[in-house]
């Protein structure tokens, strides 16, 4: 490393939940960070205390932009985070999807073919394993999207892995499991259980759970991703895949005990395995990556910014019905 000049890195996707996260972190770490997001699900809310630190440029990467395209080729480390996440839009609106998840990937692969970063880091899904048939699930699992969503997220993965091979461009995939905490998306779509407890919660409404509640979950806290990132940029590894969860298992009963209130159960929804959890061995002894925060001590983190979620929609059995009409009649 050079240690006459600074670090530069770039965040796309930055002002969203994780994205900003690890903003935090790489500024706490020295580096020059430039954020490149569209604000489509993103908020610069995400990035107070920060824009007068960074540069933030508002683009879509799916659109060949010079603003962007100059950003990511005077970058030494591109944290790829941009995209569209949830369920139940992939399934209504797939091409949307297309077009965040995959072209904007090709986009950048192509901006880096004849000059390519130190790194590129590449923000996966474990939604790509599908309904898994081995737990912990190791990153040689097979491959099964079950909806939109994970296939964009898995096409843009293997995107990433064959222009490295042909270009020559350093890479690590980090593929997330269930990431939890503050400044998790308050959006109106029906998506990620946590959001919608902690609402139901502010309101006093019952929590919603999903078929018995004995389902588990490999909850992660995001500074746990985030410190697994910068450890796959910083690493000499040029090419591979790596899982980045807790490497534990909690049951949505036990998630709901903790956030505490009245619970009701709703029906359980097709696609969905009854299980994820991450083998983070192969990230333990490659990358040295170690998660650090227990789900318990995580929950007392996002329920002290509980009011953070005061805005979100509130979500009951007959909305959830009606917002996943479509998920049922095409996965069932």
């Amino acid at each position: 490393m050079n240690l006459g000049k600074m670090v530069k890195s770039v965040v796309t996707g930055g002002a969203g939940f994780i994205g900003s996260h690890l903003v935090d972190l790489l500024l706490y770490s020295g580096h020059e960070v430039c954020v490149i997001d569209n604000l489509a699900t993103g908020s610069l809310e995400n990035l107070d205390g920060t824009l007068d630190r960074i540069t933030f440029v508002k683009s879509d990467l799916s659109m060949e932009d010079h603003k962007w395209e100059q950003q990511i080729l005077g970058s030494d480390y591109i944290f790829h985070l941009a995209s569209l996440a949830d369920i139940v839009p992939s399934i209504n609106d797939p091409h949307s999807y297309w077009k965040a998840n995959v072209i904007s990937t090709l986009n950048i692969l192509k901006v880096l073919e004849d000059s390519p970063p130190r790194k590129l880091v590449y923000a996966a899904s474990s939604s790509c394993y599908g309904i898994a048939s081995e737990y912990p699930t190791p990153e040689t699992a097979r491959i099964q999207p079950e909806y939109p969503y994970a296939l964009t997220k898995r096409i843009g993965e293997e995107l990433v892995e064959h222009w490295g091979k042909i270009y020559n461009i350093p890479y690590i995939s980090t593929r997330f499991f269930n990431v939890y905490g503050t400044r998790s998306r308050t959006s109106g779509t029906y998506g990620a259980v946590m959001g919608i407890f902690l609402a139901q919660k502010l309101a006093g409404k019952p929590l919603t759970i999903v078929g018995d509640g004995n389902q588990t979950r490999d909850f992660t806290y995001v500074s746990d991703i985030c410190q697994g990132l910068l450890l796959a940029a910083e690493s000499e590894i040029n090419a591979g895949i790596y899982n980045l969860g807790s490497g534990k298992r909690t049951s949505i009963n036990q998630l709901a005990a903790l956030i505490g209130g009245e619970v009701v159960y709703i029906p359980k929804r097709p696609g969905e395995p009854d299980i994820t959890h991450a083998d983070i061995t192969k990230a333990n002894t490659d990358l040295g990556y170690q998660p650090k925060i227990s789900l318990e001590k995580g929950m007392e983190y996002v329920l002290r910014e509980i009011d953070y979620w005061r805005d979100a929609p509130v979500w009951t059995p007959d909305t959830i019905k009606a917002a996943t009409t479509e998920w049922f009649a095409k996965l069932s």
